[in-house]
């Protein structure tokens, strides 16, 4: 799901590469992204007016990432980079090739506390910070039509037996109860995310990160899929799903057209969805709200699943470390870089938003946005991010098997945990 939402916020691909830099000139890596580079730009400008060097370079999605892992030990390597956090990031902290920016926080302690914790945990692995957010906040969400609720007389599900019975009243009036772009796995995976959280608790899919193959073998897991399972089974996403796309706005349509009552989806579906059906937006049907809770279940409700942010980290192999220390912990929390980032549509990922927000053309969902990530106890990466990427591929061919029904639970777990 973290490629795919970073592509739809990105320009078409392309690269540049990198220019000379002169002496103790920061090279600041990134993402190729019309809407962003301005405003990573800025952080820079600012920067340069407190009397230091720095200079933005950047790559298409693709050609980043094989750039960035060729780089990284040698010369070339920038000194800061953009990057995903969780597992994207972990396997460059392993290789001893990413600064420990804890010191660094905790010295600075208005950088630290600017960020909202869940959000700056993104980058922390084994108990260390590697990474300062510097994009806003993405959050998975279960958008659903408030006409089609309204007709069924049924409410938007707080729980997990209110969404089996929105389903149940769903389909008695032939409706699909949840779209689901079934020709991509990322959109399958935000379920199994969001009900191993709210059934087993978010530590269960840490250990699963961190241990791999036994924690996998948690039971809860297969449990949970069970669950899943019984969703899938009940006609939860329709007969024909599998053959729905997300890329193309076949999800997105069904919900706006009112041939589906519920999709869930990262948070940048609002716009997404204001862009290809204004009229179901401004027209006040688009509802949302967060995943239901699974009674009996570990998962605090209030847990979210998503992109986290992105983060700038520092290379070790950097001559201007304690510079790039400065930029991470000086820039990305200024007043006029929050500012443009509301400008261009972003949630910050800063502590004390919401008056911003609430000067914003879509202000209501914007600052709703805001105060699920604001109160979350958890923000979990998205796992094809969290996950080392060969995992994480295997993983997805799995979970489309096991939505086909060609995989059971507990065929599922097996296979994953004997990578």
């Amino acid at each position: 799901m973290g490629l795919v939402a970073v592509a739809a916020m990105t320009s078409a691909c392309g690269s540049s590469g990198p220019a000379e830099s002169g002496a103790g000139e920061l090279r600041v890596w990134a993402l190729e992204d019309q809407v962003l580079n301005p405003i990573e730009q800025k952080s820079i400008d600012s920067f340069k007016a407190g009397g230091g060097k720095a200079k933005l370079e950047t790559f298409g999605n693709d050609p980043y990432k094989q750039r960035l892992r060729v780089a990284i030990g040698s010369p070339q390597a920038p000194d800061l980079f953009f990057n995903w956090g969780g597992g994207n990031l972990k396997e460059y902290v392993d290789a001893g090739k990413v600064v420990d920016l804890t010191a660094a926080l905790d010295e600075n302690k208005a950088a630290k506390d600017a960020f909202i914790p869940s959000v700056l945990d993104g980058a922390k692995l084994g108990g260390k910070y590697y990474g300062v957010p510097m994009r806003g906040m993405q959050p998975v969400i279960l958008f659903y039509n408030k006409k089609l609720f309204t007709e069924a007389g049924v409410q938007a599900p707080a729980t997990w037996d209110q969404l089996l019975a929105a389903v149940d009243a769903f389909k008695a009036k032939g409706i699909t109860p949840i779209a689901l772009a079934g020709s991509q796995a990322w959109t399958e995976l935000m379920w199994a995310e969001y009900v191993l959280d709210r059934y087993a608790g978010d530590a269960v899919f840490k250990n699963i990160r961190d241990n791999g193959a036994a924690g996998w073998k948690d039971p809860a897991v297969v449990e949970s899929f069970q669950k899943l399972k019984d969703l899938i089974d009940r006609g939860g996403f329709g007969n024909n799903f599998a053959s729905v796309g997300y890329d193309v706005g076949g999800a997105s349509t069904l919900l706006a057209q009112g041939k589906a009552a519920m999709h869930l989806m990262g948070s940048w579906e609002y716009t997404n969805q204001l862009d290809q059906s204004p009229d179901f937006v401004k027209g006040g049907d688009l509802g949302w709200v967060a995943f239901p809770s699974i009674p009996g279940g570990k998962g605090d409700v209030s847990n979210l699943v998503g992109n986290v942010s992105n983060f700038y980290s520092v290379t070790t192999d950097s001559k201007n470390v304690d510079a790039a220390k400065k930029f991470v912990t000086t820039t990305l929390h200024e007043e006029s870089y929050i500012d443009a980032l509301v400008a261009a549509g972003d949630v910050p990922p800063v502590v004390g938003a919401e008056e911003k927000l609430k000067k914003t053309p879509n202000a209501e969902y914007a600052t709703s946005v805001y105060k699920m990530v604001l109160d979350s106890k958890n923000f979990q990466l998205s796992w094809d991010q969290d996950l080392p990427a060969d995992d994480a591929t295997f993983m997805l061919t799995q979970l489309q098997e096991f939505f086909l029904g060609k995989v059971s639970p507990q065929q599922f777990v097996d296979a994953v945990a004997a990578r």
